[in-house]
């Protein structure tokens, strides 16, 4: 069995989570990977808290620990209003870190996996933002192309001016 076979990357990257403008894994998420209890992974981080920084994991606050919930159609529980209980997420340097506190060979293999699709996803995002730029560069252009016609259309509907000269007959009044 290869690793990607491993583990889905599907089952990953619905696991990726964008919170406070980051792109983080759930401690839940986490363990159920790496197929240990979420109380324990909590606990391995806890004993080597000098390792995850505010910028590597942090603590939901309530209310983004109840929206999440209520995204996931869960009922929200009493426990989450717990600070002990609420959710922490780690962004992918925190992930990273994961497999050396973790030490075991599965959290190696999933931490693979993961630092793939975090690659995988910044790719993506990268993609659509070239696509958008393309897009804007043909609007504009279009924008310019179709200016011109309207410009022309514009001088075709304007009134004649009045030193233009007048086409058709004139009637030469008659001289007495």
């Amino acid at each position: 069995m290869s690793n990607t076979d491993f583990i889905p990357s599907e089952r990953i990257e619905k696991a990726i989570y964008l919170i406070r403008g980051e792109k983080v894994m759930l401690d839940r998420d986490l363990a159920d990977l790496y197929q240990v209890q979420t109380k324990a992974l909590n606990q391995a981080v806890r004993r080597n808290s000098d390792r995850f920084p505010t910028d590597f994991m942090f603590q939901l606050s309530e209310k983004e620990a109840a929206d999440l919930n209520r995204s996931q159609f869960v009922t929200g529980s009493e426990k989450h209003r717990d600070p002990r209980f609420r959710p922490y997420a780690f962004t992918e340097q925190g992930v990273a870190m994961l497999s050396s506190v973790l030490r075991s060979k599965r959290a190696i293999i999933v931490n693979i996996e993961i630092m793939r699709a975090f690659v995988k996803l910044r790719q993506m995002l990268a993609s659509n933002a070239e696509l958008s730029r393309r897009l804007d560069k043909l609007e504009s252009k279009y924008d310019k192309q179709f200016r011109v016609v309207f410009d022309a259309i514009r001088q075709l509907m304007a009134t004649p001016g009045r030193n233009r000269k007048q086409i058709g007959f004139r009637l030469r009044s008659a001289k007495k």
